[in-house]
């Protein structure tokens, strides 16, 4: 397992973070999680093509994770640049994915209109742990504290391996069970210690989450401009005693 991370940032604009996406190569399987607006260019970036990705899991549905649902539907009916032959990217997220989907085509019509057969669409229940198989991977997806309609995902491998993902989330004892054992955790850390906002977490609750889980390492990512003038990897590192990589675009982690 590989993951990249393609924006370390949120929906401020800047040059050193792109918005929030991230990409988890597994056996065989490129899985995008989140797709901020400008994500289709930082995955040729990472040296990947758009039809290089099989899945794409939606944690929620705030424009600075799904800015790129839209673009991603145009761009894959360029015939001469889109080859994924009888493969279809399989696009999942919580409940209102369809709803978002089918009001995109209202609004542009056929241009919002997958190819047939290339895209398959796919709501995910929120009020109960939902666990699926896409061998050899298994898909765990769990409510968190976001929005009524916010899920954290993990993929484990057959090999014992995971990662988890949480999107968006305020301290929440389902982000904690979900990740609990896991290899790596990806937490988002969007305002640094002392600038607490509802519905994100800070570096210490971050570190809280990472340890009570018994995380094996943290990736602190979702920085808004602020954290980048502070210590995060300190305040994180007084309430979890393990590693701690602070996200920037491109950079990628194995598992």
């Amino acid at each position: 397992m590989e993951v990249i991370i393609l924006g370390s940032g949120t929906c401020v604009p800047r040059i050193r973070r792109a918005g929030p996406a991230a990409m988890l190569r597994a056996y065989g399987m490129n899985i995008l999680v989140d797709s901020a607006a400008g994500t289709l260019r930082q995955v040729v970036r990472a040296g990947l093509r758009h039809h290089d990705i099989d899945m794409v899991l939606y944690t929620h549905f705030h424009p600075d994770h799904i800015g790129e649902l839209l673009p991603f539907i145009f761009a894959s009916k360029y015939g001469s640049g889109y080859d994924r032959g009888d493969r279809p990217v399989k696009v999942m997220g919580p409940e209102g994915l369809l709803r978002i989907h089918q009001a995109l085509k209202s609004a542009f019509g056929e241009w919002a209109e997958p190819l047939p057969g290339a895209m398959e669409f796919q709501e995910i229940p929120v009020e109960m742990q939902a666990v699926q198989q896409i061998p050899p991977l298994t898909l765990t997806s769990l409510h968190v504290a976001h929005t009524p309609h916010s899920l954290a995902y993990r993929i484990d491998g057959p090999d014992g391996k995971g990662v988890v993902f949480s999107g968006d989330t305020d301290l929440c004892e389902e982000i904690i069970s979900l990740a609990r054992d896991i290899d790596l955790l990806v937490l988002e850390c969007a305002a640094p210690e002392g600038m607490k906002v509802a519905g994100h977490l800070t570096p210490s609750e971050a570190g809280k989450i990472a340890s009570e889980a018994g995380a094996r390492r943290l990736v602190l990512t979702h920085f808004y401009p602020e954290c980048d003038n502070t210590d995060v990897a300190s305040a994180c590192a007084s309430e979890y005693r393990g590693p701690i990589i602070l996200a920037e675009d491109l950079m990628r982690i194995l598992v």
